[in-house]
């Protein structure tokens, strides 16, 4: 099948099943022109990384994962970035007359003739995906481009500062989408993206006015502007996010978005005047189409497996619980795509509707409006739901309404601010939800954290002490890693986040307690004994493995 089509190739590799090859290849014939692959990834039956895997295989072409590799901008440069992104290459390496460029359509021997012309070097193909070339691209290409920027609009500040005046100067208008100030905006928001960051911040301060990013949890500074810069930053940022720009007493919120890299990136925006100014955090969330499914959130097999026994349950609550940023939104979104049938209805409310996605019917909350999560929640149950997600409990009525909901027969997902998965039985309770009520209608608990995964370029070996012994539970030094900081991971020391799960189930004997009263401490011990792995146990085993470090162990895990 090597040598056949990569449809029949990903069946015989147990990938797809021959239906879902069917399913593709008819919206490939509607789509008229689409690549099979992009149809295929777009249909959310493999991840576009495996697809571009295994075409590199059938193909025979070396596949290169360009969020690992570390890219040369004078290579980069050789081809001109109009060149690169027409043709949606980037050059990865050069040796003497032959360069490496990285493609998601290897056989197209047209483009490499044109790049030999261009270049003057034989050209070696190697396949990355299209968005991580796109992504490559607007990086590598834009360096250096944010200070040109800051430059340019500090210089027009100095020729006329009248006209970065809120009142002397209109910044939504069409024509000055070539003004600095916009350029810088939207610099800001693209080169923050670029870097995998979840916040940006920008703060105003006596002398100056700073720009924070947040990766992997952590604050670092972008850059500095001077103060005359930013008003109208501001404004620029309360214009796309629809706020009033007139009003700088108050706190507003705001939503916005803008196209970086082909991709459409939604920002949630908040403003909060300060002593120096108004403040601005733009939370960025992911685009529409990057539901990520359960497998992908890093769940052990195990945990995964007692999720999924949840999810199977028809009628009942399931609970993600855990801090502000720490992803109850991502596993209740996978959630849903796992469950999410063409036969059953579908309604979350939310506030606000992060992530948009294609059949699930999806209610906004607006509380100036009346429409709170009770009074939606109220309207929902009218609406002939099989299956409810509720952003968050905020509230004894909302929480009493969703466990009634599931109590007559729905199923109904939701999340709550808890530490761990027993103390969110009390939660409830002490929220004004009769405790029987929470013993019948609770399927189980998920409480979880992110922690940072080390840099694997940079970590540094150790032997663990008697301490670290004690807090992983183990009776013998073993080999740990501490953060070290290298170029690849910005100095930081670690690479990306991922999930770690604590899974409680309700079963008849954890039923019995709760409806007794029982406290907290009571429930973790039976759900220990019943085969729930806590925070602490998981954290443990990647700090084991050589994932993360001791540090993050107690960052995430420690409590008095």
């Amino acid at each position: 099948m090597r040598n056949g089509p990569i449809g029949q190739y990903l069946v015989e590799k147990n990938l797809i099943t021959e239906e879902q090859l069917q399913q593709v290849l008819a919206k490939q014939k509607e789509s008229k022109g689409k690549l099979f692959g992009d149809v295929i990834t777009e249909m959310r039956f493999i991840s576009e990384e495996s697809f571009a895997q295994v075409l590199a295989e059938r193909l025979n072409v070396p596949y290169c994962d360009l969020d690992s590799t570390t890219l040369i901008p004078d290579v980069v440069k050789k081809i001109p970035e109009a060149t690169a992104r027409k043709y949606t290459v980037i050059a990865v390496s050069k040796m003497g007359k032959r360069m490496t460029v990285a493609t998601n359509d290897p056989i197209n021997f047209y483009v490499f003739e044109d790049l030999r012309v261009l270049t003057g070097c034989n050209i070696n193909p190697v396949l990355a995906t299209k968005s991580a070339i796109t992504k490559a691209i607007g990086k590598m290409y834009s360096e250096g481009q944010a200070s040109a920027v800051v430059q340019e609009a500090e210089q027009e500040l100095a020729e006329d500062e009248e006209e970065l005046d809120l009142n002397a100067i209109d910044l939504s208008a069409e024509r000055i989408d070539s003004a600095p100030i916009v350029k810088l905006a939207t610099a800001i928001v693209e080169n923050a993206y670029r870097q995998d960051t979840t916040d940006i911040h920008i703060e105003p301060f006596k002398d100056k006015t700073k720009i924070r990013i947040r990766i992997n949890s952590d604050l670092v500074e972008m850059m500095t502007l001077s103060p005359q810069l930013h008003n109208a930053l501001v404004t620029r940022f309360k214009i796309l996010s629809g706020m009033n720009i007139a009003e700088k007493r108050i706190p507003q919120d705001g939503r916005m978005s803008q196209v970086i890299d082909g991709t459409t990136v939604d920002l949630r925006v908040s403003n909060l005047p300060m002593v120096y100014g108004e403040k601005v955090v733009l939370r960025i969330l992911a685009g529409d189409g990057s539901v990520r499914k359960i497998q992908d959130l890093g769940m052990t097999d195990y945990n995964y497996q007692r999720f999924l026994d949840c999810l199977k349950v028809p009628q009942g609550v399931v609970l993600v619980t855990g801090p502000t940023g720490s992803g109850k939104s991502t596993t209740l979104y996978a959630a849903l795509g796992e469950i999410a049938k063409p036969n059953l209805n579908v309604i979350t409310v939310e506030d606000p509707v992060e992530k948009k996605i294609d059949n699930i019917n999806q209610c906004q909350i607006n509380e100036k409006a009346g429409m709170t999560f009770d009074a939606a929640l109220r309207s929902i149950l009218r609406q002939d739901p099989d299956i409810i997600m509720v952003g968050e409990m905020r509230d004894s009525e909302t929480a009493t309404i969703a466990i009634r909901a599931a109590i007559t027969g729905h199923l109904v997902l939701s999340t709550l601010h808890t530490n761990d998965a027993a103390s969110t039985v009390t939660r409830l309770v002490d929220m004004g939800v009769e405790a029987y009520m929470v013993a019948t209608s609770l399927i189980g608990i998920v409480a979880q954290r992110l922690t940072k995964v080390l840099c694997d370029e940079c970590k540094k070996p150790r032997m663990s002490t008697e301490q670290d012994n004690e807090l992983m539970g183990i009776d013998h030094s073993i080999q740990v890693y501490d953060a070290c900081g290298c170029p690849k991971c910005n100095g930081m020391g670690y690479k990306g986040r991922t999930a770690i799960h604590e899974i409680l189930l309700n079963t008849p004997e954890m039923m019995e307690l709760i409806t007794s009263g029982a406290r907290a401490s009571e429930i973790q011990v039976l759900a220990r004994e019943q085969g729930c792995l806590l925070l602490r146990d998981n954290v443990s085993k990647l700090v084991q493995a050589g994932r993360t470090s001791m540090g993050e162990l107690v960052r995430v895990t420690y409590a008095v």
